[in-house]
């Protein structure tokens, strides 16, 4: 036991929550921005301004066309997969093979790829890494090891972990529909502590293929956080604090959520508001990209999605316009509601004494 404790040490294997549910899923969300989000963002700016650029299309692969954000969507399971494998600290040969790895898992996990990666791309990092190095042909054995069984949990695994995603996301979206004060409330909370939390929103959503107005609730809770925590530190961390909450991240808070936890109050407090109003009083829904559902206000791309989405349904036929009062839902939901209510009820709890002047200090 010892030598085998010694041998995973030795090969930075290390099987712990942090390594591969913060770690590898944050690192995932990462990848996925850096493709599928990208290109999708790329779609709708050429489509929107009319830019040749980004609506030519450039590639013919197999049937499909591809515009230039089509091609950085396709390569969204291989980005996810050497994403997750660069926080695994894979040496070079295993981080490349993955490329193979992410491609067949997303491929074959269908609608609910993004969680076939996750499990496929962990395995098969760390096997690629057990060998690594271990033999005088390490060139050929290392990518042999690391695709292989890749490749093999992607035909094994891949369908069922999709299938299962899909059907959790589908459950969530349907129960939303069917009682969306509750679900709303539900949804927007727990995705908003998880975008705080040094955990993957983002991911998980895109995981589950959160999108409807379980989309919609899970973008206000998580700019519940970040708008929420921008608003009430700022007289801590002025106009620089409020950027890079509100644009950024709230996870900065992490460090102070742990000294007091009560900071935390408002902004859940604000998202147990905003998601039942999200789904139902402005019906909002995120209908973009999933991932989209768990960025919340970060570099607005929840609201790019949101606008995506309202695109998608007119190209579709299932909406007529964009109406004056989905822009005023989206604004309320999204920045308004939180800018405000967050630092009222702040102030309150300062004076209960619960909270005080610095305890959101970045």
């Amino acid at each position: 036991m010892e030598n085998f404790k010694s041998f995973l040490k030795r090969k930075d294997i290390e099987i712990s929550i942090q390594r591969y549910l913060i770690d590898a899923l944050g690192a995932m969300a990462q990848g996925l921005f850096a493709s599928l989000l990208i290109g999708t963002i790329l779609n709708t700016l050429g489509t929107q301004f009319h830019i040749s650029f980004l609506t030519r299309i450039i590639a013919n692969i197999g049937g499909t066309d591809y515009t230039v954000g089509g091609l950085a969507s396709a390569m969204s399971g291989s980005a996810m997969a050497v994403a997750i494998g660069y926080a695994l600290h894979c040496p070079p040969l295993v981080l490349f093979s993955l490329v193979t790895v992410g491609f067949a898992s997303n491929a074959l996990g269908g609608a609910g790829g993004p969680l076939a990666v996750l499990f496929i791309a962990i395995i098969a990092a760390e096997i690629g890494k057990a060998v690594s190095k271990e033999t005088k042909i390490d060139i050929l054995v290392t990518p042999l090891a690391t695709i292989g069984v890749g490749i093999f949990l992607s035909s094994a695994w891949a369908p069922a972990i999709g299938a299962a995603a899909l059907k959790t996301g589908n459950l969530i979206m349907w129960a939303t529909g069917q009682q969306p004060f509750i679900m709303g409330m539900l949804v927007s909370v727990i995705v908003g502590i998880a975008l705080t939390l040094p955990i993957s929103s983002a991911a998980i959503c895109a995981a589950l293929g959160l999108t409807g107005l379980a989309g919609g609730a899970a973008v206000a809770g998580c700019c519940a956080q970040m708008v929420g925590f921008a608003f009430m530190s700022f007289k801590e961390n002025g106009v620089g604090g409020l950027v890079s909450q509100g644009i950024g991240t709230s996870m900065l808070q992490m460090g102070n959520i742990i000294k007091n936890p009560k900071i935390w109050i408002s902004p859940i407090l604000c998202s147990a508001i905003t998601g039942p109003l999200a789904t139902c009083v402005f019906k909002m829904q995120m209908n973009g990209s999933p991932i989209s559902s768990g960025m919340g206000t970060c570099g607005f791309v929840g609201q790019i999605g949101i606008y995506t989405g309202w695109l998608n349904n007119i190209s579709e036929g299932t909406k007529a316009c964009i109406t004056a009062s989905d822009w005023t839902g989206m604004f309320l939901i999204c920045f308004i509601l939180p800018a405000v209510l967050c630092p009222v009820f702040n102030s309150l709890f300062m004076k209960l004494g619960w909270v005080k002047t610095g305890d959101m200090k970045l």
